[in-house]
């Protein structure tokens, strides 16, 4: 490929040997959110039990909401509870219908990647 660049006020024509590169699948990236530095950004994750009954955490954060109460019927994708870490907040969504058994984690409580969340029943 020849380039054409000005460097310092002199013109000088350039050729460069491109090379193929290999093209690599890029996930989502979120840069900021549409308010500002303080409004979190919303994203979705839906979490599998590491056992039949339990939802984990995908990341470590602390624990914004908890939107549903025990004994309560879910269906598969409804949003369970909300972490934020790095001002993003995560939905943590039922994997599967079922019951809310028990609420493990109270609002505002740190958790760890992979710590349990809700037992579902």
């Amino acid at each position: 490929m020849k380039l054409k660049v000005t460097v310092n006020g002199i013109p000088y024509d350039i050729e460069v040997d491109v090379q193929a590169e290999e093209k690599r699948p890029v996930g989502s990236i979120v840069i900021g959110g549409a308010g500002g530095m303080n409004t979190p950004v919303v994203t979705t994750a839906s979490v599998q039990a590491t056992s039949a009954n339990a939802v984990t955490a995908p990341l470590s954060g602390s624990v914004s909401r908890i939107l549903v109460e025990e004994g309560q019927a879910i269906k598969a994708g409804d949003v369970l509870c909300v972490l934020e870490a790095m001002k993003m907040e995560t939905e943590i969504t039922a994997p599967a219908d079922g019951t809310v058994a028990r609420i493990l984690v109270a609002k505002g409580e740190s958790v760890a990647g992979g710590e349990a969340l809700i037992e579902l029943g």
